[in-house]
């Protein structure tokens, strides 16, 4: 199967279980490149995270699928067309 790299937008509201968030990153970092958190922006109790990954379709599914069944979490992925080995 085929590689692809992109970003996972991640937007956490108050409710967010944040430890949960952490676990779920840690399962996949396999396939995380990178990430930047930026918490509780402008005061308004919402955090983002921006991930990188390279991985298989399955892969970051599963990562963005996980995550967005968390309470408080909207996920939105943007991967490369072609294929990435």
């Amino acid at each position: 199967m085929e590689n692809r790299i992109g970003v996972v937008g991640v937007v956490i509201e108050k409710d967010g279980d944040i430890h949960r968030i952490n676990q779920v990153l840690h399962d996949h970092n396999q396939i995380i490149v990178g990430r930047m958190g930026l918490p509780n922006i402008n005061k308004r109790e919402i955090s983002i995270i921006s991930i990188v990954v390279d991985g298989t379709t399955d892969q970051i599914g599963s990562l963005t699928g996980q995550l967005g069944a968390l309470r408080g979490v909207n996920v939105k992925s943007a991967l490369s067309k072609k294929d990435n080995k």
